[in-house]
């Protein structure tokens, strides 16, 4: 009876896998369907390099006076070294003896 009831499995599977499938079943779902793939493909918009945006922030240096502001508040201080991969700059705040690490973000000119 088992041997039977495979056989018929087998010999229909085999039968499925030989028969023709309608052009409109699409098997691969990612793939767009045959009626689209025969208009003209979408050519692709050429992508300018981006031009370079002057900064909102002026380059900064070492030695230049600018504010800071810390705590909500303003200090007046001195840039030391300007970190702009790190976007860090160390300043010395006028009446403090220690330099401070800040944002570039944190710079007023």
């Amino acid at each position: 009876m088992t041997r039977t009831v495979l056989a018929a499995l087998l010999l229909s599977l085999s039968a499925a896998a030989c028969e023709q499938t309608p052009t409109e079943t699409n098997s691969n779902g990612n793939s767009a369907p045959k009626a689209a793939t025969a208009q003209a493909s979408p050519t692709p918009v050429p992508v300018q390099p981006p031009e370079p945006i002057a900064s909102a922030k002026p380059q900064l240096k070492a030695g230049d006076k600018v504010k800071v502001a810390t705590n909500g508040s303003t200090s007046e201080a001195t840039v030391i070294s300007v970190d702009e991969k790190g976007g860090q700059v160390t300043v010395k705040l006028h009446g403090e003896s220690k330099e401070k690490t800040v944002a570039i973000g944190d710079i007023i000119r």
